[in-house]
């Protein structure tokens, strides 16, 4: 790295730190100038702005001229941006002015390298909400390179992102395109078309309605012997059959198909306690909304845990247990996932649980189609609210879905299982080279900064340019013009 140096991001360049009108003064907002905020932010140009500011405002505001570098520096620290017209922003956002003699694209790639970030994060001045002020901002180590290389490196590093990019976009719409094909797994085999052949080689098969009056029956057996017990539950679950009407649909099924509901079709349909639940540092897994997603339970992130006690309490309308189904009214709506064996578990608030008899109704053939697009529609237009959609536990008792006999949910099950393990494994591996195409973008950058990127060829190119001087000179002549 000859002829470099290495200085603070202080030393040379103006940064600011952004800051917010007063909201209580509508007139400070309009349509004069953008106002960026974290969200808008993300490793590229600033494209988007969700608020803007008024003349009034502007003249209250921050004002970065363009070619400005934008980083985040509360919460999630180290998202970059470089504006390419004058924009105000917000006081999560430190920004780097530009500078003669320093290429903005320079700057801009420089900050999303590790390096940059790893600084920051050293830098960072809390546990909880991590923060890197101005004056530890000002403290960054900032590679100054001649002013011809900073353009051939900016060059080179468009040229090699162009190509990855590309790839990326590909890798992206493959998996875009594999989610359009899970789905269609679904809607066929909720249509019968999966088990079409199947189901006529079959001689016999019982009817969804014997289906249902056996599942009633054996509901029923529940009911009077859980209220012998004195379960309340169950007796509010036998007064709420009697009143409900149960919906259905107009659309087509195969001849021993029937359209029925989760409380025609389940042991029972249950709200859980619908209160934040107190958290314990160990204990109990509580599962809340935000750890059910696309099918699954993941008790790794973000999870939370509660007492014993806590867990009686929570769990008085029913005990969750191995082989329920997980089902989200709200925060999200619609996901679902069930409770795998050898584990314990209280359910948060906004959380329903779904028991099917395993004899009659497969949990599995209720989870999948709960996470088709057919249904997941229809649970849409049962939503209400006008902020966070949500539904109510009648209007989740009565959604419907499509329902055979036993021996062809389980034939559906594997059907639909054989070809998801299929695009589980294409997609596992679209993920590891999405993975490996961002290792590579850090490793470019990693080039780059440490020098390494251009060919000696280049260099000397660079080095004949008629503006080369060492970047010892060009930081004297910052310095000077700085003060």
């Amino acid at each position: 790295m000859k002829d470099w140096v290495e200085c603070s991001l202080g030393e040379i360049f103006k940064t600011v730190t952004g800051n917010t009108p007063s909201k209580s003064e509508k007139d400070n907002y309009g349509s004069e100038i953008p106002f960026v905020k974290p969200p808008q932010i993300d490793n590229n140009y600033l494209r988007d702005s969700l608020e803007f500011l008024s003349p009034k405002g502007k003249a209250k505001a921050r004002i970065l001229p363009i070619n400005s570098v934008l980083v985040t520096c509360i919460g999630n620290l180290g998202r970059i941006g470089l504006n390419k017209k004058e924009v105000a922003f917000n006081q999560q956002i430190n920004a780097i002015e530009p500078l003669n003699g320093i290429e903005p694209k320079f700057t801009f790639y420089q900050a999303q390298s590790t390096n940059f970030r790893n600084q920051l994060e050293r830098l960072s001045t809390s546990t909880t909400v991590a923060l890197v002020n101005k004056s530890s901002f000002n403290s960054v180590k900032f590679k100054v390179a001649p002013t011809p290389i900073q353009k051939a490196i900016v060059k080179k590093i468009e040229e090699l992102f162009s190509s990855l990019d590309s790839g990326i976009a590909d890798l992206k719409k493959a998996q875009e395109q594999l989610v359009i094909y899970k789905q269609a797994v679904l809607k066929k085999a909720f249509e019968g078309e999966l088990t079409k052949d199947w189901r006529a080689q079959q001689i016999d098969l019982p009817s969804a309605a014997k289906l249902l009056d056996q599942i009633k029956e054996e509901r029923g057996k529940w009911i009077e012997s859980e209220i012998e017990n004195g379960n309340s539950e169950a007796k509010r679950i036998k007064i709420k059959l009697k009143k409900l009407v149960f919906s259905s649909s107009d659309e087509k099924l195969p001849k021993s198909w029937r359209w029925t509901n989760f409380i025609s079709a389940c042991v029972f349909v249950i709200d859980c306690h619908n209160k934040t639940a107190p958290y314990k540092e160990e204990g109990i897994y509580l599962i809340r909304t935000t750890n059910i997603r696309n099918g699954k339970l993941n008790l790794i992130d973000k999870i939370k845990y509660v007492s014993e006690e806590t867990y009686n309490f929570w769990s008085k309308r029913v005990y969750p247990k191995s082989g329920d189904i997980v089902f989200t009214r709200e925060a999200p709506m619609g996901e679902a996932a069930i409770i795998p064996k050898n584990i314990k578990v209280c359910l948060g608030q906004r959380t329903m649980i779904l028991r099917t008899s395993q004899d009659l109704l497969e949990n599995k053939y209720l989870l999948y189609n709960i996470l088709s697009e057919v249904f997941q529609q229809k649970l849409r237009e049962n939503a209400i609210g006008t902020g966070v959609k949500h539904l109510r536990v009648g209007d989740v008792e009565t959604l419907s879905f499509p329902l055979c006999c036993k021996q062809e949910q389980h034939q559906i099950v594997n059907e639909i299982e054989s070809r998801l393990s299929v695009c589980d494994k294409v997609e596992e591996s679209l993920k590891e080279s999405l993975e490996k195409a961002k290792a590579l973008r850090q490793s470019i950058l990693k080039k780059a900064f440490e020098g390494k990127l251009l060919s000696a060829e280049e260099l000397a190119k660079c080095k004949a340019d008629q503006d080369y001087e060492p970047a010892s000179v060009l930081l004297e002549k910052i310095k000077k013009e700085k003060k």
